[in-house]
């Protein structure tokens, strides 16, 4: 397990202006270098207890579609785009933007070559987490969690599991061991976390999400064993084994001895931060979304 001085000692450099284009948050380490989120953070899993790190990449009850770059050097977080338009996440009622702090675990990848489950194949990407402390996490923070479950949502035809998970500092996480007792003792988060699952496209006229296992959460020795299988598939990654796949993610990084792609230092041009753009007004109205 990582100590809460080493997790702390992880910091954030932002370059450009959040809600613009030209935003990218870059990796600190505590060496002073700069890092890359997807590699460069340890994946720390400890199977006994099941903690692992997490990247945060949006806070709750936010709007921004931010995310670990793939296609940058450094893979900092940036703001999601479709279509040449910064992408947000409108209120689905009952909430307001994300209804838990999302983010992704370092060191995953969710192979899109690998056949992982009911013929469905990886989304290209580190692996998603979702953090159902009370604490509200900021962009860039790098944590220790508890590992409770997942859920597998099918995106586009690819696999995209959901990690289920609680900052091991939230005062709930000593009664929090497994996904039943967030049913026990959070009645109703599940169930509403994967009703928005569903949901969430449809203010933007998209179909609802589907799910494997009909919806149905897996417990947390599961969740582990998704983990490792793709921590597995990044070490491959990261020793240089996909470099002919189309869109295949840079895997650049200053701390990762097996890489194929090591360096001594990321040479970034950091831009000027000036205050943050304000979200756009009409993701202040509220969408609802009938039930089955």
């Amino acid at each position: 397990m990582l100590s809460r001085a080493f997790i702390r000692s992880f910091s954030s450099v932002q370059s450009g202006t959040k809600h613009m284009p030209n935003f990218k948050n870059y990796l600190k380490l505590p060496t002073g270098q700069i890092g890359s989120y997807f590699h460069d953070v340890p994946l720390s899993l400890n199977k006994q207890d099941k903690t692992v790190s997490m990247v945060i990449e949006i806070a709750k009850q936010t709007h921004g579609k931010f995310e670990i770059s793939k296609e940058i050097e450094g893979n900092p977080i940036v703001q999601d785009t479709k279509k040449g338009k910064l992408r947000f996440i409108k209120n689905v009622f009952p909430f307001v933007g994300y209804p838990v702090n999302y983010g992704a675990i370092p060191q995953t990848w969710e192979d899109p070559t690998f056949v992982a489950l009911e013929q469905l194949k990886g989304d290209n990407d580190p692996l998603d987490v979702v953090e159902i402390g009370d604490v509200k996490s900021h962009l860039g923070q790098v944590k220790q969690v508890k590992v409770l479950g997942c859920l597998g949502l099918v995106d586009d035809g690819e696999l995209d599991w959901k990690i289920v998970a609680v900052d091991v500092n939230d005062k709930r996480a000593s009664e929090l061991n497994d996904i039943v007792d967030v049913q026990q003792k959070m009645p109703g988060l599940l169930d509403s976390l994967r009703e928005w699952f569903k949901d969430y496209k449809i203010p933007d006229g998209k179909p609802v999400n589907e799910f494997t296992f009909g919806g149905e959460y897996k417990d947390a020795d599961y969740a582990v064993k998704v983990i490792q299988e793709c921590h597995e598939r990044w070490g491959k990654l990261i020793k240089g084994e996909f470099k002919e796949l189309e869109k295949a993610p840079v895997v650049k990084n200053v701390t990762v001895d097996s890489s194929s792609d090591k360096v001594s230092d990321f040479n970034i041009n950091v831009e000027e931060s000036l205050k943050d753009v304000e979200i756009p007004s009409e993701l202040q109205t509220t969408y609802y979304c009938k039930k089955d």
